[in-house]
């Protein structure tokens, strides 16, 4: 398929998505487009290549695939603004708006092309998203592509719509989640010796690289906690007073407070 991607809002995310498409090469800068109203902020991009308009109609035209990366409240705004020029046998639509489902989108533009509805999170920023896509009428072939496009982001899974609101929670209000652990880590680091910088370096690497042992490793958690518990070991006794104080069921606790929040206020 013709990989021209037009970008419509060039805000934090919609600029993440276009530096990290460009940015290992997957696609020439020429082939994409990126709009905002204010398109003077957009010149770090267009001096790397990228096509740079306040036009969404003109981006609309350019693209095969059209990322729309708006604000909730301008989303039925700006499709109506394109709907005219969105072709059926051509384009593919994608949105990265929080709360907004595919029957919205096709109930604005009255076009039954493919849509597909992607969620990621912020460490777009730095190309290491957990990004979930879902879609209506995609082909195997757009599937793909779309998942190796943002896979230039970060890693990347298709899951069905019923689970992108969970999506939501565990992948983008994750990122909070994480770092309230880490930031308790570092108290508790500060508390028996370390400086707050040191501290810090330490939580978060550990963090990385537990992570990372789960990634590369496709591991239960269980079975590296194994590895650095000992018997009468001090990795043992505070994990079971971590348990004791409610650690494993207060996070859960909020993982559901959040997803009831997501599905009854949106």
């Amino acid at each position: 398929m013709s990989n021209k991607i037009s970008i419509i809002g060039g805000g934090n995310l919609g600029t993440a998505i276009a530096e990290g498409l460009i940015k290992n090469g997957f696609i020439s800068p020429a082939n994409v487009m990126i709009t905002k109203r204010n398109v003077h902020t957009l010149q770090p991009l267009k001096e790397r290549g990228v096509n740079i308009s306040n036009d969404n109609n003109e981006a609309a035209a350019f693209g095969d695939i059209i990322i729309i990366a708006v604000k909730p409240f301008q989303v039925q705004e700006v499709l109506l603004s394109i709907k005219a020029t969105l072709d059926e046998s051509r384009h593919v639509l994608v949105s990265v708006v929080t709360g907004i489902y595919i029957k919205d989108i096709y109930s604005i533009i009255e076009k039954q092309l493919p849509v597909f509805r992607a969620m990621p999170n912020t460490a777009i920023a730095i190309s290491e998203s957990m990004t979930c896509l879902c879609n209506q009428n995609g082909t195997p072939e757009q599937i793909r592509y779309l998942e190796q496009t943002f896979d230039q982001m970060g890693k990347t899974i298709t899951i069905d719509e019923k689970l992108m609101d969970a999506a939501t929670v565990l992948g983008a209000c994750g990122t909070a989640y994480a770092m309230r652990y880490i930031r308790a880590n570092i108290q508790g680091g500060i508390e028996i010796g370390f400086s707050a910088s040191v501290a810090s370096l330490i939580a978060a690497q550990t963090v990385k690289g537990a992570a990372e042992l789960l990634l590369r490793n496709n591991s239960h958690p269980e079975q590296e906690i194994d590895k650095v518990t000992t018997p009468k070991g001090c990795t043992i006794a505070g994990l079971n007073e971590m348990e004791h104080q409610g650690f494993s069921s207060s996070l859960i606790k909020g993982l559901t407070a959040s997803y009831k929040k997501i599905t009854t206020d949106m």
